[in-house]
């Protein structure tokens, strides 16, 4: 599983013209799943993001987690994040799950995160063209990778 968060002042997600899912001060987090990923993954990057100490305390340290600061999280799935480039100029995503997969995996990840970080779960639309706005607060921008996670 690997994730892009990245801490924002706003962000919102639209699909066919309509937003769909916006969120204030908080977490974007990009997700995207592969085959060999597990529940175990899951739960692991759900810990993680719910207890990155990336917004700022009192005396402007990043010190604080989402959790602390009552933050707001929105999820969109991306396979794009396990994109090869080694070979020629057109990515393949070989590497990333197809539906049957992860969409329950997807799911699955939204709910851990919300019983995790005790907030509900703003997402975007699996599998659909979606626009993603921003605001990136920092700008502070983290990538984790379970498979990196030893």
């Amino acid at each position: 599983m690997r994730a892009v968060i990245q801490r924002v002042k706003h962000a919102s997600v639209v699909v066919t013209d309509t937003t769909i899912s916006a969120i204030g001060t908080g977490l974007l987090i990009f997700l995207g799943i592969e085959d060999s990923d597990t529940l175990s993954d899951a739960e692991w990057l759900c810990n993680k993001i719910c207890r990155l100490r990336i917004f700022n305390d009192k005396n402007g340290v990043m010190n604080n987690s989402v959790s602390d600061i009552k933050g707001e999280l929105l999820v969109v799935s991306q396979f794009t994040l396990h994109a090869s480039t080694k070979k020629g100029n057109r990515p393949s995503y070989i590497k990333a799950s197809k539906p049957e997969f992860a969409i329950p995996m997807y799911e699955k990840f939204v709910e851990m995160l919300s019983e995790e970080c005790g907030e509900k779960i703003k997402t975007g639309e699996f599998g659909k063209h979606m626009k993603v706005e921003l605001v990136n607060d920092g700008p502070v921008t983290i990538l984790i990778d379970t498979k990196n996670k030893e």
